[in-house]
C-alpha cells in the first residue's frame, strides 16, 4: 500500500494492519498472485472509471521482464532490498510513470526520501501494490482534487474489524454499497480508508490537515455509491472514495472532495466529523 505525490506518502506506516517494514499480524500474507495476468486485465478494464474522474491509471506486475531502475537513485534505493521487495518497488515506480503518462506527463526516475517517493515538481501520483501487482493513479498538471489509491487483493479476516472500524462504523458491514453496489466488506472499507488517508496526507501543507493515529481515527459514511471519509476530530476535509471489486479483492481511489453533507465539492471544505 504505497502512495506518493509532490509532497508524497508511500507505505501506510500508520496502518495497524501494515506496520512499517512488513505485513501486519492481522492480515493475510501478501503472497504473489498466481493469476497476476488476470488481475492486471481486470484492473485495465476498470480504467475508464478512474479516467472519468480525471485520473490516469498505471498498472505493473512483478513478473514483467523489464523491471529495471530508471536511474541511479532508484538503483541505490533497491540495492539493499530483498528480491521480492525490490520487484514490488520497481513495479510501483513503473506503475506511477504509466499513470503520469496517461495524463500527458513524462517522468524519469522516482527516488525516495526515507519511505517517501519524491516526484519532480509538477508531477503527482499515488502508488499501491498487493500480491505482486502494482497500481498508481495520477492527475494532470494544475489539478487540486485529492489523490490517493489502494489495492487489496487478499481479503481481510473479520477479526481485523476492530483495527479498522469504530463501533459506529461496524453497521456498514454487509449493507448495500449504494443503489447498484454489493455489500460493503471489511476489505473494501479498509481499502477506502487507506486511499482517503493518502489523499489527506498528500494535501498536507496546502489546505488540508493530515490525519494522525490509525485508520479508526477516520470515519466512513455512505455517500451514494461511494464513501465519504474524514478525520473524526478537528476541522478537516472529507474525501469521496470509490471502491471497485477486483477478483476477491478491491481497488479504491479518491474521487474528489466532499462537503459536510457528503456532496461533491471542487475544493476542500472544512468540516467537523
Amino acid at each position: 500500500m504505497d502512495g506518493g505525490a509532490d509532497g508524497p506518502v508511500e507505505p501506510a506506516a500508520h496502518s495497524p494492519l501494515c506496520p512499517q517494514g512488513g505485513d501486519g499480524g492481522a492480515r493475510p500474507p501478501d503472497r504473489l498472485a498466481p493469476d497476476g495476468d488476470d488481475t492486471v486485465g481486470a484492473l485495465r478494464r476498470l480504467g475508464p472509471l478512474p479516467a472519468a474522474a480525471g485520473l490516469g491509471l498505471g498498472i505493473a506486475h512483478v513478473g514483467e521482464p523489464r523491471l529495471r531502475p530508471a536511474g541511479p537513485a532508484e538503483e541505490s534505493a533497491v540495492a539493499p532490498m530483498p528480491a521480492r521487495r525490490r520487484l514490488e518497488f520497481l513495479a510501483g515506480r513503473h506503475a506511477a510513470r504509466r499513470a503520469l503518462r496517461a495524463v500527458g506527463l513524462e517522468c524519469g526516475e522516482i527516488p525516495r526520501s526515507g519511505r517517501l517517493p519524491v516526484f519532480p515538481r509538477g508531477r503527482a501520483a499515488s502508488i499501491s501494490h498487493s500480491a505482486g501487482v502494482a497500481v498508481a493513479v495520477a492527475r494532470g498538471p494544475g489539478e487540486d482534487a485529492p489523490l490517493g489509491c489502494d489495492l487489496e487483493l487478499r481479503p481481510l479476516p473479520y477479526a481485523a474489524a476492530r483495527l479498522v472500524l469504530g463501533p459506529d462504523e461496524e453497521r456498514l458491514l454487509g449493507t448495500a454499497a449504494g443503489a447498484r453496489g454489493g455489500p460493503w466488506s471489511l476489505t473494501g472499507l479498509f481499502s477506502a480508508k487507506e486511499a482517503a488517508w493518502k489523499a489527506l496526507c498528500l494535501a498536507a501543507g496546502q489546505t488540508v490537515t493530515a490525519p494522525t493515529g490509525t485508520l479508526r481515527d477516520l470515519r466512513a459514511e455512505p455517500c451514494g455509491d461511494a464513501l465519504c471519509i474524514a478525520p473524526r476530530t478537528g476541522p478537516a476535509c472529507a474525501v469521496r472514495v470509490r471502491v471497485l471489486p477486483v477478483g476477491a479483492g478491491v481497488f479504491s481511489y479518491a474521487l474528489g472532495w466532499a462537503d459536510a453533507a457528503g456532496r461533491s465539492t471542487p475544493a476542500p471544505t472544512a468540516r467537523r466529523s
